[in-house]
């Protein structure tokens, strides 16, 4: 018999997801403590059998649910539909193409693009060793990285917790940040980063400056992980470009999308 219950155990969702670690970055480094007390997760059953699991992250102003999945889509179409009364009337959703349906009934929907999942193994890892102008940012930083990224990044997604991490380069011209890359996921227990908010300033682009704090960061990176993934829209082909010459490939896709309840 199917049924949709909620999972608590770290090893047993660690234990799913690892199937495909590079598709399902995110998830498993939200299993670190830093990031899962701010979680709930929700798994599809059959038995003892999980057929799939979807879950939920409020560390952010904004919800975000996340339900990516590898292969049919049927049973986290059923998870969905099942859990659909318990998530909030404002979400913001990472999900496989086709299960925004799901939604359209009772949500007002904003589409955000189609994105890539990329994914970096250190054995595919291609440093440029150009560490000049780069240094790593810190939590006293925070009022000229958020005055960059409104000039550079208007209506990026930043969260000042992940400074706490150490994680965070900038790029520095005449003594000015010129380019930043981060992460939005890191863990050291599960050996796991997921990359983002990176980005050059508007009047720097064209100089290497992306794929220069990239390579820098990663290779921080790789000193406590095996895995790095980030997600890129599909139009962004500049990225896209950077990050195949730092070794990445692709691993995936999904939809972006913000949900209001009608």
């Amino acid at each position: 018999m199917k049924k949709i219950i909620t999972l608590s155990d770290k090893k047993v969702i660690e234990y799913f997801f690892r199937k495909n670690t590079c598709l399902h970055i995110y998830p498993i480094g939200d299993l670190d403590e830093f990031f899962f007390k701010h979680t709930k997760w929700f798994a599809f059953t059959e038995g003892s059998e999980i057929l799939e699991i979807a879950f939920l992250y409020t560390g952010v102003d904004l919800p975000v649910l996340l339900a990516v999945c590898d292969g049919d889509l049927k049973n986290m179409k059923d998870l969905l539909k099942g859990i659909s009364p318990e998530l909030p009337d404002k979400i913001y959703t990472h999900l496989s193409p086709g299960l925004e349906t799901i939604f359209s009934n009772k949500y007002k929907s904003e589409d955000f693009g189609r994105h890539y999942k990329m994914c970096l193994l250190k054995n595919f890892f291609l440093d440029m060793n150009e560490r000049d102008n780069i240094r790593r940012l810190l939590s006293e930083d925070i009022e000229e990285i958020r005055k960059f990224y409104a000039d550079a990044y208007p209506g990026n997604w930043f969260d000042i917790r992940m400074l706490e991490t150490g994680k965070y380069f900038g790029y520095y011209t005449d003594g000015k940040l010129t380019g930043a890359a981060g992460i939005h996921v890191y863990s050291t227990e599960y050996k796991v980063a997921a990359l983002g908010n990176i980005t050059t300033h508007p009047l720097h682009r064209g100089k290497s400056i992306c794929r220069k704090l990239t390579s820098a960061l990663c290779s921080d990176l790789f000193k406590t992980t095996d895995h790095i993934g980030l997600n890129v829209h599909v139009d962004n082909t500049a990225a896209i470009e950077c990050y195949k010459k730092t070794g990445f490939n692709f691993s995936g896709e999904y939809h972006e999308y913000l949900f209001v309840k009608k």
